[in-house]
C-alpha cells in the first residue's frame, strides 16, 4: 500500500497531537509552523520519529545524568571513589562551571564540607575542588 501525501500528513499531525507541555510543545509548534510553510523535511511518521530521537535524545540523556548528579552522595566512600563516580556521571550531563562545583560540594560528607569551609582561597575549577577533597580525605583517614 502506497501512502499518499495526505495520509502521511494526517499521521504526522496525529502523532504531534500527543506532544504536549513545556519545551516539547514549543518544539511541536515550531515544527507545525515549518510544515505549514513547507520548510520541514518531515513528511512521514518515520521521519518524525527520527527527528524526535535526534532533537530529544541528548536531552533525555542529560536529564538522566542530572538526576544521578542530584542523588549521588559520598556517604561512607572515600573521596577518591566519590570523585571517580562523580566524574563518570558528569560526562554528557550538560553541567559545567559553578553549578557543577556546587553539586559536587553538596554531596560530600559533612566533615569534609566543614573542612572545605575553613579553607582559605577556595579553588575555582571542579578539578581543583576534587583534588582538594581527595587530599583532605586522605589526611583525615
Amino acid at each position: 500500500m502506497k501512502i499518499t501525501e495526505e495520509v502521511a500528513a494526517t499521521q504526522v499531525a496525529w502523532i504531534l497531537s500527543y506532544v504536549q507541555g513545556g519545551i516539547a510543545e514549543a518544539w511541536k509548534n515550531n515544527l507545525l509552523d515549518e510544515l505549514a510553510k513547507g520548510e520541514s523535511e518531515v513528511e512521514l511518521a518515520e521521519q518524525l520519529f527520527a527527528k524526535i530521537r535526534n532533537d530529544f535524545g541528548k536531552t533525555l540523556e542529560e536529564e538522566r545524568k542530572i538526576e544521578q548528579l542530584r542523588t549521588i552522595k559520598q556517604e561512607e566512600r572515600t573521596c577518591d571513589k566519590y570523585v571517580q563516580e562523580f566524574k563518570k556521571i558528569t560526562r554528557r550531563s550538560g553541567y559545567e562551571g559553578r553549578p557543577l562545583i556546587e553539586e559536587f560540594k553538596r554531596r560530600l560528607n559533612k566533615a569534609i564540607r566543614r573542612k572545605l569551609a575553613k579553607a582559605e582561597e577556595p579553588p575555582t575549577t571542579i578539578g581543583k575542588w576534587q583534588e582538594r577533597v581527595v587530599r583532605l580525605d586522605r589526611n583525615q583517614r
